[in-house]
């Protein structure tokens, strides 16, 4: 099992003990009616889910010349960076300094900084040791997204952004309709129409019901890889308990925090703090929490707390974790309004409205990721993205890049379809590192300009031309080896 290197670890909660409920006693079936359904698009490229992935295949597939549709389930755009509240775009550079995630991730932070809706270390700090930096991100707990040791053993920044969810919802939907992409929200895809071993369509429900539409190329960026059962498409779901990616996320944020009666009281009187923090946590609740770095949100912490689950797609489970993080949630915040100095007039001002989820079903795709490719120095021929290799310690060090090729977003067998979030095609070792928000954008803007590209020359998308897509990816900002 890949390891976290030490300076990085984070010990999440032991797995939720899951047992089948109401879906294991259903033994009683049903035969649905026959219907006709009506087909309410014919387009070239239909995107499944708006999110990171999503909304990075959707411009790019539009700004390639497709005729394009982004279907999404809630009433917004961003999926976990926004409505999940994981707004952090962590690993955009490797510990030396060196950016390795450019273009539509890029292109995100830099309208959203000129909004003043993102935040990051300036470019002369990454992979620097300057100590007032490094204990700015050191004093907001941050150490795991912005923090790590270079070959002196020194702390060092890497380039990591957050972003203002709010902002972001209204600035992603103006990117998608910029670029020309048509957006329907609010629709939830259900199944792919198949022919034989091709993907033609999806089918959809909504408020209007249940319809149809049609396309030459679909794209699951819907994180759980919703269409990959019914495409019969090969898939795992592998994953190690405890680890990074068997783990569900709830966030909330609370604001009117008074940080410096905080300061003061851990600073002033450290007995009575450690006492005060241990209080808190016999009585069930948890002192834990991380400061907000977006500008202008002085008195605003944020709290994310991990789940441990081999079941995120589960609704019972994700029921189960939800009302439960929800619960804990609150009495964590009441606990430190009655006895944590500088919380008596703070409150929660928003909790994620989604789970967020780690891992799930992933492809067996024409290239499978392993925990080997990410020790070597060498790209591969259709190298579609490059990462920045942070987590791993000394192999971090040694290796700070890794390479996805373009064949691990396309599944063996199944021809009509790409697959653009964390179903990509890897095992365990690798989505434990390579599934975050950056990634799944770069995925998705891959993804996006092979589509357009398969379309406009009338091809399968696993025979898509790489040079055309390397210089479509290039032309839009990509780092490419």
């Amino acid at each position: 099992m890949a390891q976290y290197g030490s300076e990085v670890f984070h010990g999440y909660d032991k797995p939720h003990q899951f047992t089948k409920g109401i879906n294991a006693a259903a033994a009683k079936t049903i035969t649905e009616v026959r219907r006709e359904i009506g087909v309410i698009r014919e387009t070239d490229v239909i995107v499944v889910g708006g999110g990171p992935g999503g909304i990075a295949a959707a411009v790019s597939a539009a700004r390639g010349g497709a005729r394009t549709i982004l279907l999404e389930r809630y009433g917004h755009l961003g999926g976990m960076s926004t409505g999940g509240l994981v707004n952090i775009i962590p690993n955009l550079a490797d510990i030396y300094g060196e950016q390795h995630i450019g273009g539509f991730c890029q292109e995100v932070i830099d309208r959203l900084a000129l909004r003043g809706a993102a935040c990051f270390p300036e470019k002369r700090f990454w992979g620097k040791s300057e100590p007032s930096v490094v204990d700015t991100y050191l004093k907001a707990n941050m150490m795991h997204f912005y923090i790590r040791k270079n070959k002196a053993g020194e702390y060092v920044v890497l380039y990591t952004a957050v972003i203002d969810p709010e902002v972001a919802k209204d600035e992603m939907n103006t990117m998608v309709l910029e670029a020309g992409a048509e957006l329907l929200l609010h629709t939830w895809v259900t199944e792919p129409i198949m022919d034989g071993s091709t993907v033609k369509g999806v089918i959809v429900e909504s408020k209007a019901g249940r319809q149809a539409l049609l396309g030459k190329v679909v794209i699951d960026c819907s994180g759980d890889g919703d269409m990959l059962p019914r495409a019969g498409v090969e898939t795992t779901d592998y994953m190690v308990p405890g680890s990074r990616i068997a783990q569900f996320g709830f966030i909330y944020w609370v604001c009117n925090v008074d940080l410096k009666k905080y300061d003061d009281f851990m600073n002033t009187e450290p007995d009575k703090y450690k006492q005060t923090v241990q209080q808190i946590t016999e009585l069930g609740g948890s002192a834990y929490f991380s400061r907000g770095l977006l500008d202008g949100q002085e008195g605003v912490i944020w709290v994310h707390r991990l789940i441990g689950s081999l079941n995120q797609t589960d609704p019972e489970e994700m029921t189960h974790i939800d009302v439960a993080a929800r619960r804990q949630s609150v009495k964590n915040w009441e606990l430190m309004k009655k006895y944590m100095p500088g919380f008596e007039k703070s409150f929660i001002m928003l909790s994620a409205p989604q789970l967020g989820t780690s891992g799930g079903r992933r492809i067996i795709g024409e290239y499978y990721l392993t925990g080997k490719d990410m020790d070597t120095d060498r790209p591969f021929d259709d190298t579609i993205a490059v990462f920045a290799d942070n987590d791993r310690g000394a192999l971090s060090l040694r290796y700070p890049r890794t390479y996805v090729p373009y064949r691990a977003l396309v599944p063996k067998g199944t021809e009509g379809l790409l697959v653009a979030c964390r179903a990509f095609s890897a095992d365990h070792d690798f989505s434990e590192f390579f599934n975050l928000i950056p990634h799944c954008m770069c995925f998705g803007q891959a993804a996006g300009a092979a589509a357009a590209i398969a379309v406009k020359d009338g091809v399968s998308v696993r025979n898509v031309s790489f040079p055309a897509l390397r210089s479509e990816l290039l032309k839009h900002g990509a780092i490419l080896p």
